[in-house]
């Protein structure tokens, strides 16, 4: 699901007050994070993460291998933090984020 502008723009609203929860640091990209990362998804549907000083990716390289492995959209990279949004699975979620067609 490719996002528009529009839909981009509420995400980032909406993530504007989130705080990281999932750091990317020394270990890179392993099953574990995957993991923590597409739980983090199917439970809030939006994610703040962080790439610290110690990790051997940049925020751009870490957002987009986080969100094909999360099977995420990229809806914004700045500075060290990025945020990925992801569609919940669950029918009965009362706090689905509604996005603008």
């Amino acid at each position: 699901m490719e996002l528009t502008s529009k839909q981009r723009a509420r995400l980032r609203a909406m993530a504007n007050t989130l705080e990281p929860i999932v750091h990317i640091g020394k270990g890179d990209m392993g099953d574990n994070l995957i993991r923590q990362a597409d739980e983090a998804l199917e439970a809030r549907e939006l994610i703040k993460c962080r790439v610290l000083e110690t990790s051997e990716l940049s925020p751009r390289e870490a957002a987009d291998a986080l969100a094909r492995a999360a099977r995420a959209e990229v809806v914004q990279v700045i500075g060290t933090k990025f945020v990925l949004y992801r569609q919940s699975h669950k029918k009965d979620k009362k706090d689905r984020i509604v996005l603008v067609k």
